[in-house]
C-alpha cells in the first residue's frame, strides 16, 4: 500500500486494511523505502545488489528476508530500527503508533496491554517507551525562528504533606513554542539563568523574538534577541502592541495537555523516562495540523537508527 493511500486511515480501518504482519511489512517497507531499498548494515541502494529470499517457516526464514551482495548480509526492514528482535507482530506495532499518535493525551500502556491483547504490562510498557524513544529526535536540522514562546513549569504529582506549590518532588520542564509552529521540550535539572538562557540559544535563531513571563533568568536574552515580557504577577497575560501580540499563552496551553495527560492518562511519571514523554507531547503537537493517519506516518519515519533495549549491550 502506497504512503499517501494510508494518509487518512482512521483506527478501524488500519486495523482493515493490516490484518496479517505480510500487509503491515509491506506497509512499513513503502515508507522507509520511499525511493528505494538501503541495506541497513551498509547503506548500500544499488537495487540490482539485493535479492529476495524465499520465506521458509521450517528453516526459520522469515517473510521479507533480502540478501545484500554488497555486504553479503541478510536483511528485512526491520533491522536497525525499534522492531528489531521484536516478538510482537508487526500488525500490532503499527495499530500501537496509530493510537499513540492520534490520543491527543495519550494512551496508558495498560490500556494498549487490552485493545492488543498483549501478554503482559510490561510488554506494553516496553512498547510505548519503544515508540516514545522513535519519537525523539536526537538532534535538530534547524533551529526555532519568528515569535518564539519560553516558559517552564513542574511534572510530578502531590507528595503527602506538602503544602500548596510545593516543588518537593517535582521535575522542571522547558518548552520553546514556535508561535503557530513547532515545540521543543527539555527537562531541566536546574531552572537557573545559565540554562535557561542556554536552551534559548541552542534552540531558537538569533534576532528573533522571544515571549517569557517576569522571570529574570531571562534577562541575559537581550543582548541575541528582542525580548518581550508578560507581567503574570499584575494579572497580564496578552500585551498588544503596534506590530505583535505579546503573550506566553501558547506554550501554557501545551502544558496544560501535557499535565492532563500525565495526570490523568499516565498517573506518574519518572524524571528518568519523563524526556520520552515529552517527545511524544512534542510529536503530536508539531504535526497537529495533519490527519492522524499522516501523523502516524511522520511517526514511522524516525524509527531508522533506533533501538531500545532492556538491557544494552556490553
Amino acid at each position: 500500500m502506497k504512503e499517501n493511500e494510508t494518509k487518512d486511515l482512521t483506527l478501524i480501518q488500519i486495523i482493515d486494511q493490516f490484518p496479517t504482519d505480510e500487509a503491515a511489512r509491506l506497509h512499513l517497507e513503502g515508507i522507509r523505502w520511499k525511493d528505494g531499498i538501503v541495506c541497513p548494515h551498509c547503506k548500500c541502494n544499488d537495487q540490482a545488489k539485493f535479492s529476495n529470499i524465499n520465506p521458509n517457516p521450517e528453516a526459520k526464514t522469515r517473510a521479507g528476508l533480502r540478501w545484500c551482495s554488497d555486504c553479503k548480509k541478510p536483511f528485512t526492514v526491520t533491522i536497525g530500527t525499534i522492531f528489531e528482535s521484536s516478538h510482537i507482530p508487526l500488525r500490532k506495532w503499527l495499530i500501537a503508533w496509530y493510537m499513540v499518535c492520534s490520543s491527543k493525551k495519550g494512551i496508558s500502556s495498560l490500556q494498549l496491554q487490552r485493545n492488543l491483547e498483549l501478554g503482559s504490562y510490561r510488554t506494553a510498557l516496553f512498547m510505548t517507551h519503544r515508540i516514545r524513544f522513535a519519537l525523539k529526535d536526537q538532534s535538530f536540522k534547524d533551529k526555532l525562528s519568528g515569535a518564539v514562546e519560553v516558559d517552564e513549569t513542574y511534572i510530578g504529582g502531590k507528595r503527602k504533606g506538602a503544602g500548596r506549590g510545593s516543588l518537593n518532588g517535582k521535575v522542571p520542564v522547558v518548552s520553546l513554542l514556535e508561535r503557530n509552529g513547532r515545540v521543543r521540550s527539555q527537562v531541566m535539572k536546574r531552572v537557573s539563568g545559565k540554562n535557561l538562557q542556554a536552551a534559548v540559544r541552542k534552540n531558537v535563531m538569533a534576532l528573533s523574538e522571544i515571549h517569557t513571563d517576569e522571570n529574570r533568568g531571562y534577562c541575559g536574552v537581550k543582548s541575541l534577541y528582542e525580548h518581550h515580557t508578560v507581567k503574570h504577577a499584575m494579572g497580564e497575560y496578552v500585551r498588544r502592541e503596534k506590530n505583535r501580540m505579546v503573550t506566553t499563552n501558547g506554550v501554557e496551553g501545551f502544558f496544560s495537555l501535557l499535565k492532563r495527560g500525565v495526570i490523568g492518562t499516565f498517573h506518574h511519571v519518572s524524571e528518568q523516562h519523563l524526556p520520552l514523554y515529552l517527545a511524544e507531547f512534542d510529536h503530536r503537537h508539531n504535526f497537529r495540523n495533519v490527519t492522524d493517519g499522516e501523523r502516524t506516518i511522520q511517526g514511522l519515519k524516525k524509527v531508522e537508527g533506533k533501538r531500545l533495549m532492556y538491557r544494552q549491550p556490553a
